[in-house]
């Protein structure tokens, strides 16, 4: 009987494939754990709800929050907006708020992290900035800006700020020094060290800034949606708290779950796609 070629006799092609093989069936294996799990939490939850160990009028089952789901994509009551329309003012508000904490944070940090005279001017300032939880901007906010959109994207701003920030600073400071100095016996200039050296090794602690700051926003959005909103999902959670409706409440955590799981994987293509010159 005939017996597999080892790995040494394997031709370059081969290895490759083999290799290719094998990452596929790990991802299918993740993929597949991972639906697991969110069944069997759906399950055990459903079994708590069915058994009657808490009331319905406190938490719902995973049945019950489907069938309203549906029912409130048509259905204003009783916050008084359709689901539709509530993720749409919360995706306006978090997005507005998380793009403008990207814009000005990681420029920002990349800048503060490469030139230490303007890292010496502001680090002041933004220590002094950072320990401030977002929340309690709420009642300067509403003064300067009113409770417009501005005000609350204003807050989601605040929360994402502080990790794009701090991300990038350290991000750019671990870059190689082997790898400056070689620029610079090349000839590079500093700034053309910066953007062709710097900014591409901080970019993997870029992300994950990023990535904190896109889950603040989200963990924000109900504070930022207190100032007298009329829509938006943290909306519908409050009304939902008045109203004693806890599975209004629920199908509210769910959707904010859902999406900011959603904006991850899209980030996490982002990712691959920009950082993919590592990998290789």
């Amino acid at each position: 009987m005939t017996q597999p070629p080892s790995a040494a006799r394997l031709s370059e092609a081969e290895r490759v494939a083999l290799v290719k093989r094998q990452k596929q069936k790990d991802k299918q294996t993740a993929i597949a754990l991972s639906v697991l799990g969110i069944l069997g939490f759906l399950l055990i939850w459903q079994a708590i709800a069915a058994s009657g160990l808490l009331s319905e009028r406190f938490l719902a089952s995973p049945i019950e929050i489907v069938r309203l789901f549906f029912v409130k994509l048509v259905d204003p009551s009783p916050d008084g907006a359709v689901l539709g329309v509530n993720i749409l003012s919360s995706l306006t508000v978090a997005l507005t708020g998380f793009g403008l904490a990207i814009v000005i944070g990681v420029p920002l940090g990349l800048l503060m992290g490469w030139y230490k005279a303007f890292d010496s001017f502001m680090r002041p300032i933004f220590e002094i900035i950072r320990p401030i939880p977002p929340v309690s901007w709420i009642p300067l906010t509403i003064v300067w800006l009113g409770i417009d959109l501005q005000a609350k994207a204003f807050i989601v701003f605040f929360a994402a700020f502080v990790p794009c920030l701090i991300n990038s600073y350290t991000g750019i400071r671990q870059t190689n020094p082997a790898l400056i100095n070689v620029a610079k016996t090349c000839g590079a200039s500093n700034f053309t060290i910066f953007l062709k050296v710097g900014c591409p090794s901080a970019m993997t602690m870029v992300f994950a800034g990023i990535r904190v700051a896109l889950g603040n926003s989200w963990a924000t959005l109900v504070a930022a949606e207190m100032l007298a909103a009329d829509s938006g999902l943290g909306y519908m959670i409050i009304m939902g708290r008045q109203f004693a409706r806890a599975d209004i409440v629920i199908l509210g955590i769910a959707v904010i779950g859902v999406i900011g799981t959603l904006f991850v994987a899209l980030l996490d293509l982002v990712e691959n796609r920009v950082l993919g010159w590592k990998k290789q």
